[in-house]
């Protein structure tokens, strides 16, 4: 098992005044693309888009896929949220940057929108070092957003036959899942930063029950930042919290009940709770191994990478608009500690 790694946007936590935001032209530092995305759902300006985008390739903050989540969310959602303008949007990101075009394909396919294919042949021949990545969401061998699986399905007997008598697969080469792709929570947040709308939410309630997970260090990890990101999250934000709530009335069973803690936890400002028993939690199943099998020898690879929930959740980072909670051990990356190293 490879080592884990999440950075995840956990905390709305302070909203600064309109005037402190860039009026107009370039952004000047990755900072003020923060706030101003902190800020859009209050004050939307869909036309300055392109220009973040232009910052974030700039500040370098599409290099890495995996510390780039939370903006290739974001343009989705603002893509999905205007769709008259979508198409207007994408010519002027291009524009921007030809080295960081993979966040503009992947923000396509993720918008939810109508053309997003249309959109992809259309811009393609503009992006001719993006082309595999371009035919592989056209084919269907990358999943949307709203597609990608929480984990990887067990192998049907038909695949299994296929598999052992050497026939090639009917499954995708590379099967992206919320399991082995924490990086997919920060595009959930995007998304919803960029909308306010419930669906992202959805899919982020969707992972609750790994938070109680026995079994698997990577579901437990994922489903307590899920949980924290949640609850710290609704506790400053009066909306989502009256968006979980309806949520928690459709719920039933194990969701139900993780999301009653969400809640609970978000009226009283009792998330730092929620932080210590996931961090005890995930050293347990460290210490003693899955459940299925308390075996410490297989968990021999998981190393530093597991963990540090506690490590800097609800610190500001030098942004105090978004607070950035992590699952991070002693191999980040260095997009990683350039977000973290104002704190």
């Amino acid at each position: 098992m490879r080592a884990l790694f999440a950075l995840v946007i956990s905390a709305l936590l302070v909203l600064p005044a309109a005037g402190s935001l860039p009026a107009g032209g370039d952004f000047t530092s990755l900072d003020e693309v923060n706030r101003w995305m902190a800020n859009y759902r209050a004050q939307p300006q869909p036309d300055r888009l392109p220009a973040a985008v232009r910052a974030l390739a700039r500040l370098g903050a599409l290099k890495e896929a995996e510390g780039a989540g939370v903006y290739v969310g974001f343009i989705a959602g603002v893509i999905g949220a205007n769709p008259d303008k979508a198409e207007d949007l994408i010519q002027r990101m291009l524009a921007a940057t030809d080295t960081e075009q993979w966040a503009i394909v992947r923000a396509i396919a993720y918008s939810g929108h109508p053309d997003w294919k249309l959109w992809l042949h259309k811009f393609a021949e503009r992006m001719p070092t993006r082309k595999v990545m371009i035919d592989k969401y056209l084919e269907g061998g990358l999943q949307k957003l709203e597609n990608v699986p929480l984990e990887r399905r067990a192998p049907t007997l038909w695949e299994k036959l296929r598999s052992g008598l050497g026939w090639e697969s009917e499954r995708p080469v590379l099967e992206i899942t919320f399991e082995k792709s924490p990086e997919l929570l920060d595009t959930l947040w995007g998304y919803y930063f960029g909308t306010g709308s419930a669906r992202p939410i959805g899919r982020i309630i969707a992972l609750l029950p790994w938070a109680n997970d026995h079994d698997s260090v990577d579901k437990l990890t994922i489903g307590n930042m899920a949980k924290y990101t949640l609850a710290s999250n609704a506790s400053r934000d009066g909306e989502l919290l009256a968006m979980l709530k309806r949520a928690h009335k459709r719920q039933t069973g194990k969701i139900a009940s993780v999301l009653g803690e969400v809640i609970f936890a978000a009226e009283t400002m009792e998330t730092a709770l929620l932080r210590k028993q996931a961090l005890a939690a995930i050293e347990e199943l460290k210490r003693k191994g899955p459940g299925y099998k308390r075996d410490i020898s297989t968990w021999g690879q998981i190393g530093q990478g597991a963990l540090a929930l506690g490590c800097i959740v609800a610190a500001t980072t030098g942004h105090v608009e978004l607070g950035l909670p992590c699952i991070i051990g002693g191999a980040a990356s260095g997009a990683a500690l350039s977000v973290w190293s104002g704190q």
